[in-house]
């Protein structure tokens, strides 16, 4: 008979190992779930230093913006972070149609090379062509990431909150989805959680909230539905202390991936004693 204090052990264990469980994206493996932008920023010292405190070890960059002639900022953000301790997601924004895409994601492949990444094929595709609201293309963006994988791109789309879709783009081989939270910058949060809740319950890969992030709140909430982790950036950007955003998103995605693992306790419509009302001393 096996022992109830070896089983209880054995819980505890697996517990642990769950909470340190790596993020992994295509057999690359990470500690933080948090992922970073590298825009809007109104300086460069102010982008380093909310990039180091968040912890974060993925950062991504605009290679439109980086390839255009003195686009503020971003070839010296390129320059002044350090690839030896972050990776880099090139990604495509800025892109109207797959084909633009593609091409974008050959130069991201590029550059990625360039600093050193010779095995980083890792590409956030991102097909916009609404100007006004800025919600990704979903024919577009099947279409490009079923070439791009393909062409062997370890391929992260940005979608509408679309469960058909995500579970589409997971069969032909992305190796992760990002279904927004809400439009681009727009600090609303979470916005279709139940659709969010479907994508997470069907996709075997990573599901990463990617967008409308506006505080810790929405990344404790979109952690606590079970995401693999957020990309998020006008949060701390546009922050009135952007370092200090920088550590609260760090601890907020921290916590609300505990709050999830330790399974959360069912709302009820009435209240419920917290003390015991039998047995009282009288």
């Amino acid at each position: 008979m096996i022992n109830s204090n070896y089983l209880y052990s054995k819980k505890l264990q697996n517990k642990a190992e769950k909470i340190n469980e790596l993020l992994c994206i295509n057999n690359k493996k990470f500690v933080s779930r948090l992922m970073l932008g590298t825009g809007k920023y109104e300086n460069l010292k102010t982008a380093q230093k909310s990039i180091e405190t968040s912890g974060t070890e993925i950062v991504t960059v605009a290679i439109r913006r980086a390839q255009s002639s003195k686009s503020k900022g971003y070839s010296n953000l390129i320059d002044g972070l350090n690839w030896n301790k972050l990776w880099l997601l090139p990604n495509t924004a800025g892109c109207e149609t797959s084909e633009e895409a593609i091409r974008i994601a050959y130069l991201g492949r590029e550059i990625a090379k360039k600093i050193g990444q010779i095995d980083n094929n890792f590409i956030k595709l991102e097909v916009i062509s609404d100007s006004q609201y800025l919600l990704p293309d979903p024919i577009g963006t099947l279409k490009a990431a079923e070439y791009l994988v393909k062409k062997k791109f370890t391929v992260l789309p940005y979608i509408n909150s679309d469960p058909i879709l995500a579970k589409q783009l997971e069969d032909i081989g992305c190796s992760t989805v990002m279904p927004l939270g809400s439009p681009i910058g727009s600090g609303q949060g979470l916005k279709h959680i139940e659709n969010l809740k479907i994508i997470i319950e069907n996709c075997k890969i990573p599901v990463i909230i990617d967008a409308g992030i506006g505080s810790a709140k929405d990344t404790i909430e979109a952690m606590e539905i079970g995401a693999s982790g957020i990309l998020l950036n006008t949060a701390i950007a546009r922050a009135k202390d952007p370092r200090l955003m920088a550590e609260a998103m760090k601890w907020s995605v921290i916590a609300g991936r505990k709050s999830y693992l330790a399974g959360i306790m069912n709302k009820k419509n009435k209240a419920t004693p917290s003390s015991p009302i039998k047995k009282l001393i009288q």
